[in-house]
């Protein structure tokens, strides 16, 4: 784990002179990548056409000679339609709509559930903030570094060189100082990963990929809110990157926010979440992404480079536990129909794009 866990403060003041240079002395001279790429169209199928789960056709994959990305579409098309309009009294009909769920909309729940409410259900439009172009900017730059970054080309370069190449491949936007850490930190950790003879395990085996899978919520998952029965429910996210180190999967998130230390159980259920759903994942989805049943996520962590924080750890139990206890709270909110506000003043009319509408938020202010 030495490749992500160690501080980003050592990485940086390592190389200190190297990226003082690049960044003084050299930037007139960078080959710097413009990138014009959009968001890569990812594979998703959606179709009419619906296969019930029978007997007689679970194996028929195995029947039919099929590449992967038609056994990955063939398996989607099995799957049931999915909805956040969600209605549990239909849930028997193999026709309807099971319960969509995603990390977004999860810890949307957690954060509130009248916002979920408000943004998942009703879906009422909200106005893009600056943290969410700003995230999605930053996302599509570090797809494509890894996307971009020539393993071979970096293997035959010195260290100054690695620096250089690294920051090189950062756009130049009004957010280039925070690609700048992110480039200093990559160069790093491929100069690492060089003297370990480990730069096979460099870039990342995910890079932003979609993933699908059913799972099962047990009526007693969450004893603070028992469900009715049993349920299955869709869930489906994109994960940023999954590296892998020593034979163990590794989710690791880059995010674009300032780092505090409360974040870090958020950050865990995040983390959890994109383990549920690799380990979940049917064999055709897992095949898709170059996966098997036997990878298992080991580790995670997540990199804040605003703040110049890196952190990783082995996955926690309770985390996994976390997840899905908040799973079962939301279908338990469907089941009554209730989805409260949980009103802080600061925290909701600085952050919430709902806060002029919602009736919480108006009783509390003025009273």
């Amino acid at each position: 784990m030495l490749n992500l866990t160690q501080s980003l403060q050592g990485i940086i003041a390592k190389n200190m002179f190297l990226f003082a240079a690049i960044v003084e002395n050299k930037a007139h001279q960078m080959n710097i990548a413009v990138w014009r790429k959009t968001l890569k169209t990812k594979d998703a199928v959606y179709g009419s056409l619906r296969i019930l789960k029978t007997k007689e056709n679970a194996h028929f994959m195995g029947e039919i000679k099929m590449n992967k990305d038609e056994k990955y579409k063939a398996r989607l098309d099995m799957m049931r339609d999915y909805t956040y309009k969600w209605q549990p009294e239909n849930y028997d009909d193999p026709s309807k709509p099971i319960l969509k769920i995603t990390k977004s909309s999860m810890m949307s729940y957690l954060w509130c559930s009248k916002k979920y409410d408000f943004g998942y259900i009703q879906r009422l439009p909200q106005d893009q903030t600056e943290a969410m172009r700003k995230g999605t900017v930053l996302h599509n730059h570090r797809e494509a570094f890894f996307d971009d970054f020539d393993i071979k080309k970096a293997s035959e370069m010195n260290n100054s060189e690695i620096m250089e190449y690294c920051t090189g491949l950062m756009p130049v936007d009004e957010y280039f100082d925070i690609s700048l850490n992110v480039a200093a930190f990559e160069a790093q950790r491929f100069i690492e990963a060089q003297s370990e003879d480990k730069t096979d395990e460099y870039l990342p085996i995910i890079n932003e990929e979609m993933f699908d899978c059913e799972v099962t919520i047990k009526a007693d998952t969450n004893p603070k809110h028992v469900l009715s029965r049993d349920y299955v429910v869709h869930l489906q996210g994109i994960i940023d990157r999954v590296f892998m180190e020593n034979g163990g999967l590794i989710p690791f998130e880059y995010k674009t926010g300032a780092w505090k230390d409360s974040k870090t159980s958020d950050m865990r259920k995040e983390m959890a979440f994109y383990q549920l759903m690799i380990e979940n994942s049917p064999d055709e989805v897992l095949e898709k992404h170059g996966l098997t049943k036997d990878m298992k996520v080991t580790h995670w962590g997540w990199y804040y480079p605003a703040s110049n924080y890196v952190f990783a750890e082995k996955v926690k139990k309770v985390s996994m536990t976390s997840v899905l206890k908040a799973i079962a709270k939301i279908i338990w909110s469907y089941e009554n129909n209730e989805f409260p506000t949980s009103f802080f003043f600061k925290t909701c009319s600085q952050y919430c794009s709902y806060f002029g509408i919602c009736e919480g938020a108006q009783q509390d202010t003025w009273l």
